[in-house]
C-alpha cells in the first residue's frame, strides 16, 4: 500500500459517506425505510457505533479499491471500472440476495444505485488525485 495515496483514499471514504447522508437521507429516506422494513424514528444502534462502522467500511473500501487501480489510474479508466465494481460486482451481489430475501425492487435500485455511485466517486478521486 505504499504507493497509494493515503489522503486520496481518506476524501473517496469521506465521498461515499457524505454520499450516504444525501442518499440514504433527503432523496431516499421514506422509501428506503419502507422498503428495507426499518422505523425511521427509531435508530439501529449507537449513532457513533452505526457510523463510525459505515466510515471504517468506507475506507476499506477505498483503500482496497485504490490498490485495485493502482497509483497512477487514467480519469477515464479509474470511472468506468468505479461504475463497473459499483454496479456489476456490489449491485449485482445485493441482487442475489435480495431476490433470496424477498426484498423489493425499488430497495435494490435504491442500495445498488449507491454503491453504483460510491465506487464511481472512488474512480473519480483516485483517478485526479495521484
Amino acid at each position: 500500500m505504499a504507493d497509494i495515496n493515503i489522503l486520496a483514499v481518506l476524501a473517496a471514504a469521506a465521498s461515499a459517506f457524505l454520499l450516504g447522508g444525501v442518499w440514504y437521507g433527503p432523496l431516499f429516506k421514506n422509501t428506503w425505510c419502507r422498503e428495507a422494513g426499518v422505523d425511521p424514528d427509531k435508530p439501529n444502534g449507537h449513532p457513533a457505533q452505526v457510523f463510525g462502522g459505515a466510515f471504517v467500511l468506507s475506507l476499506v473500501a477505498a483503500a482496497v479499491f485504490a490498490r485495485f487501480l493502482g497509483p497512477a489510474p487514467a480519469l477515464g479508466h479509474a470511472l468506468t471500472v468505479g461504475l463497473g465494481a459499483g454496479l456489476c460486482w456490489v449491485a449485482t451481489s445485493f441482487g442475489i440476495n435480495y431476490l433470496f430475501a424477498g426484498r423489493s425492487l425499488k430497495l435494490w435500485l435504491i442500495d445498488g444505485g449507491y454503491h453504483a455511485l460510491q465506487f464511481t466517486l472512488y474512480g473519480l478521486i483516485l483517478g485526479l488525485w495521484h
